[in-house]
């Protein structure tokens, strides 16, 4: 059990002593539990009893709690708070923009016990009947259901990584994985897997013994459930339909269609060729892994005319741009996000914590840069070979400028420009917003583009063309922000981005060190834009950065 698995648990049992309404001294306690355990260094399940009571924030009785769940894997009180509140309600804890004394009021006041019931409410202008549910608070919880409902059953690739693995062994040789997984599509709906060599019976005899839930059998489809995760499915077919099967399902369809377009006897050749890469040989070009069978990249015409270049791999990956270190929201101290970096062969870190108007995540008022920045100074000294850059990650302000004077914003080598609150816009007012702050010379990097989190929040609309024409007219990166939950810009509006020469820069985010591993699945997703090292930022190497610094800085 680790650190995080802890924190949710008692972070669940905070919001549910909220949403029933118990003493917010009580709420309290379980909560600062919950922050204490997530931002603790140190594994907690290895640690003892009075180990765990001297964690600040955490005290005696808690830490009896915490001790009992590691050692015994049950949280009495929480399955107590789950005993006694409808499943419906716990559901709504999930749904971005409705917390839980909103849902303490939806439950006890208006007797809603459901996700539907709620959705049927809101088109029913019932919530406007509440203290605190003005019209605009009822369209804002209208709008979180419909995307919630709408996003039921999916996963985002990063969460489906550790039952592909689990799965993969388990099946054995006559699975061939394919569809989204495969594709590195950033949201899964099932697992896929064509299954040849055996029949129906004897897929269902193998999944007997197999932790998995039976939903449905359809023809030569079989569909297994995981518990808190992706479908399974299973396409069951003969041997010498394999190969045609494989293809067709690790490429996008409109791929196909285009294939077919361009090569009548496609069918054909697919019966005739043992495996992917033979089909492309048999066809006269280059071959094309599934994360590049779509259309929106190019990825055919390059192939036809064996010009597809070298891709971005994670080892092409030199630095961490974007990260979150102690001094604003970060887990990690700036000298421990430093030396993980070093010792994982990174050449540099740019560290970019929050600005003052991000007061939520203790954003770093003029005064405390300096500190910061005394403290940067000292560790380069130190640093051999190794470099710390000073950097920000400046709110964008609802009016586009930034949250810092000139003069501040000076003192930094790299300014992350991002917009983090006031995210309901429309179109042209989103737009003018982010271009006003891609206008300003001081800004080097426009952070996360639609502010978007996949399965959760849609994001503020913007016209992707007119801001990429932006950037590349203030010569401004765009970030390729890898947290799984983001990965935006979506890539499929990167090939614009590459085809008017805007570099890309693919960050974690990271507010700890164990997040810089999520700049592989912005790799993942970069791939399939056809993204290349040269245009990567954060793949240049440090003295290359340095120089970088220097062509940023004739702009202010």
């Amino acid at each position: 059990m680790d650190n995080g698995q802890i924190a949710d648990a008692f972070n669940l049992v905070a919001k549910l002593m909220d949403v029933n309404g118990e003493n917010s001294f009580r709420v309290k306690t379980y909560s600062n539990a919950s922050f204490n355990i997530d931002k603790e260094q140190k594994r907690i399940a290895d640690l003892s009893l009075n180990e765990i009571a001297a964690i600040k924030g955490v005290g005696a009785s808690t830490a009896q709690k915490v001790f009992d769940f590691i050692h015994t894997g049950k949280l009495d009180i929480l399955e107590e708070y789950i005993a006694k509140t409808p499943p419906g309600i716990i559901e709504m804890l999930s749904i971005k923009g409705i917390g839980p004394k909103k849902i303490n009021v939806i439950w006890k006041e208006m007797g809603i016990e459901s996700v539907g019931e709620l959705l049927y409410a809101c088109n029913e202008n019932r919530l406007t009947m509440y203290k605190g549910f003005g019209e605009k608070t009822q369209n804002n919880i209208r709008e979180a259901l419909e995307y919630f409902i709408g996003k039921k059953g999916f996963f985002l690739y990063a969460e489906a990584v550790p039952f592909y693995n689990e799965i993969a062994v388990l099946l054995g040789d006559h699975f061939t994985a394919v569809g989204e997984y495969v594709r590195q599509l950033e949201i899964i709906e099932s697992l896929d897997f064509v299954v040849s060599g055996i029949n129906n019976t004897e897929v269902k005899n193998k999944f007997q013994s197999l932790p998995f839930l039976f939903v449905s059998e359809s023809g030569n489809e079989l569909i297994y459930q995981i518990e808190n995760g992706p479908k399974i499915k299973c396409i069951i077919i003969e041997n010498t339909l394999k190969n045609t099967e494989v293809f067709k399902r690790n490429s996008a369809p409109e791929f196909i269609t285009l294939l077919e377009e361009n090569y009548p006897h496609l069918d054909t050749v697919l019966k005739e060729t043992a495996n992917d890469k033979a089909v492309f040989t048999q066809l006269g070009m280059a071959y094309l892994p599934p994360y590049l069978r779509e259309v929106s990249n190019n990825a055919l015409q390059l192939a036809q005319a064996n010009k597809l270049p070298t891709v971005i791999s994670k080892n092409d990956i030199r630095g961490i741009i974007h990260s979150h270190s102690t001094w604003s929201d970060g887990a990690n101290t700036l000298e421990e996000m430093a030396l993980y970096a070093q010792q994982t062969g990174l050449e540099y870190l740019v560290i970019s914590d929050h600005s003052k108007s991000a007061f939520y995540a203790n954003g770093l008022q003029p005064e405390r840069i300096l500190s910061q920045h005394a403290e940067i100074e000292n560790l380069n000294k130190r640093l051999n070979g190794f470099k710390i850059f000073k950097s920000i990650e400046s709110d964008i302000l609802i009016d586009g400028s930034l949250d810092y004077d000139n003069d501040i914003l000076a003192s930094f080598d790299l300014v992350i420009a991002s917009v983090h609150s006031v995210l309901k816009m429309d179109e042209t007012k989103a737009v003018n917003r982010l271009i006003k702050a891609i206008e300003n010379p001081y800004t080097n990097i426009l952070g996360h583009m639609t502010g978007r989190l996949l399965l959760s929040r849609p994001g503020y609309p913007v016209n992707h063309d007119l801001i990429i024409d932006a950037c590349a007219a203030n010569n401004v990166v765009i970030e390729l922000n890898a947290h799984p939950r983001r990965l935006d810009i979506d890539w499929r509006f990167l090939t614009k981005a590459l085809d008017k020469g805007v570099l890309t820069s693919i960050n974690p985010d990271a507010h700890s060190v164990e997040g810089y591993k999520d700049t592989r699945y912005g790799v993942f997703v970069a791939q399939k834009a056809l993204l290349t090292a040269n245009k990567n930022l954060s793949s240049f190497t440090l003295s290359q950065m340095e120089a970088f610094i220097v062509q940023q800085h004739a702009k202010r």
